[in-house]
């Protein structure tokens, strides 16, 4: 799939840019396909496309932990594969380029955040090896500047209060943010509450809705590249 791009003001630019973290920043499908019974993607896509239908379906919060380990259910997976996800959770790691991209946003200024389908545990630990990654690269002091889970706003995306929950604890308006979508459901959701999205597709997700992201990438960087100099 190659990048795509729609128009918006050419000099536009966001006082912040909030991030998906287990899909835009993370490579959270290799965890899911290693702790199948077959250790394949055959199996872990499979479970993760439920996964994320039961969570952008949800609305108000449930445990998280209940929403894994009921996908894994309904795709015919046993028990022992959410609880060795669950138990794995530490191995999850950020895409190669994460690093270097938020050092290079942080650089330019802008403010960046994480708003998560995730429960308050797995979603700040998650956020601590993102932040982790971008350490690596020099940037010693590097956190994001708000973290909000869905179980902290008491909402899994797309509903709107999820995004509202990340813009009242960055003290921000719609209009001020760019959002950097992983899942399909994001694009949609985060362009109803309000937000200009970019979608970082890096397996070449099915779209969801009629909302167009103003890009579209295979990586973070090439999802992001028109925000890399300021006008």
């Amino acid at each position: 799939m190659s990048a795509t791009s729609t128009t918006t003001e050419p000099d536009w630019r966001p006082k912040a840019i909030i991030f998906d973290l287990l899909t835009a920043l993370t490579d959270s499908w290799s965890l899911w396909d290693a702790s199948t019974p077959s250790a394949t993607s055959a199996e872990g896509r499979l479970w993760r496309e439920r996964y994320l239908k039961l969570t952008f379906g949800a609305g108000t919060y449930v445990p998280y932990e209940d929403l894994v380990k009921e996908s894994a259910r309904d795709v015919g997976l046993p028990s022992s594969a959410a609880e060795a996800l669950l138990r794995n959770w530490g191995a999850l790691q950020a895409w190669p380029e994460t690093g270097q991209v938020l050092r290079k946003l942080k650089g330019l200024g802008y403010k960046l955040g994480v708003v998560t389908n995730c429960s308050k545990d797995l979603g700040h630990r998650a956020a601590r090896e993102v932040e982790q990654s971008v350490r690596e690269g020099g940037a010693e002091d590097f956190t994001f500047d708000a973290v909000v889970t869905a179980e902290e706003s008491g909402f899994y995306k797309p509903v709107k209060a999820a995004y509202q929950a990340i813009l009242t604890a960055m003290d921000l308006e719609p209009s001020d943010v760019l959002f950097v979508a992983g899942s399909a459901g994001d694009v949609q959701g985060a362009t109803d509450a309000g937000m200009k999205v970019v979608w970082h597709n890096r397996i070449g997700l099915a779209k969801i809705g009629e909302a167009v992201p103003l890009r579209e990438g295979k990586t973070l960087d090439d999802t992001l590249k028109d925000f890399f100099i300021r006008p």
